[in-house]
C-alpha cells in the first residue's frame, strides 16, 4: 500500500473518532474540555485500538481558541453556544494522522460563519497548492495569511500553516523546523522527494482568529 494511501486510512479514523466524539455527548454544553480530552482518548482505544497520539490531544472553546498550539490555557467548561475547535494526532500503527475541526454549540450565526470560513479559506489553500506544483512553504504560508485577512481574519498561529506528516516518529527534514513546516521563511517546493525517493505529504492548518467575535477557528487535515 502507498504512503498517501495509507496516511488517508489513518485520517479517515481520525475524522470517525471526531463525530463520535460529538455524537457521545462529548462537546456538550457543561462538559470541559479536560473531560473532552479524556473521553476521546477513551473512545480511540475502545473504538479503534489507538493507545498513542503523537501530539497532545486539543480541545478549546470559548476564548481559549485564540491561542495556538504550544499555548496551555486554563480549562474552560463549554457554555451553551460556545465554539469549540478540536485537533487530533492519533498513530494508527505506524503512520500519523492531524485532523482539526472547529464545532459550534447552538446556531449562533456569526460563530457557524467563522466555523465555514475556516473550512473555506483551508480548500482555497488547497486549491492553490494544487495549481501551482512549484509551490514552496513560504508561498502558501502567505496565500493562506492574505486569504485570512481578506476574509476579516487573523490568522491564529504566526508561525506556520502546516506541517509534515508520515511514519511516526513525527517526520521531519533532517531535525530542520524551517523546511518541515510551511513558514515565511520556507522557500523549498512542497512537492518534492525525500532521500529515499519517497513524495513529501504535508498538512495543511486554517487557523484564524475574528477580532470582533475574540474566538477563533480551526480547520486542518491532509494536504493532496
Amino acid at each position: 500500500m502507498s504512503r498517501l494511501r495509507e496516511l488517508e486510512l489513518a485520517e479517515s479514523i481520525a475524522l470517525e473518532l471526531l463525530q463520535l466524539s460529538v455524537e457521545q455527548g462529548l462537546l456538550s454544553p457543561g462538559q470541559t474540555e479536560l473531560t473532552a480530552s479524556d473521553g476521546i482518548r477513551n473512545l480511540a482505544e475502545q473504538e479503534f485500538g489507538i493507545t498513542q497520539f503523537w501530539h497532545k490531544r486539543i480541545i478549546r472553546s470559548g476564548e481559549n481558541t485564540l491561542h495556538p498550539y504550544q499555548v496551555n490555557p486554563p480549562v474552560r467548561t463549554f457554555e451553551a453556544d460556545d465554539i469549540l475547535f478540536l485537533d487530533f494526532g492519533p498513530v494508527l500503527q505506524k503512520w500519523e494522522a492531524d485532523v482539526g475541526r472547529t464545532y459550534v454549540i447552538g446556531n449562533d450565526p456569526l460563530k457557524c460563519l467563522l466555523r465555514d470560513d475556516t473550512e473555506k479559506i483551508w480548500h482555497l489553500g488547497r486549491d492553490f497548492a494544487q495549481d501551482n506544483k512549484a509551490v514552496s512553504g513560504a508561498e502558501l504560508y502567505s496565500f493562506m495569511k492574505e486569504q485570512a485577512e481578506l476574509h476579516g481574519y487573523m490568522l491564529g498561529d504566526q508561525r506556520h500553516v502546516g506541517h509534515l506528516i508520515g511514519e511516526f516518529p513525527h517526520e521531519r527534514i533532517e531535525n530542520d523546523a524551517a523546511t518541515s513546516y510551511l513558514t515565511p521563511s520556507n522557500t523549498q517546493t512542497l512537492y518534492r522527494q525525500d532521500q529515499y525517493g519517497n513524495q513529501w505529504h504535508w498538512i495543511l492548518e486554517c487557523h484564524l482568529v475574528s477580532p470582533t467575535l475574540g474566538v477563533g477557528g480551526f480547520f486542518e487535515q491532509l494536504l493532496k
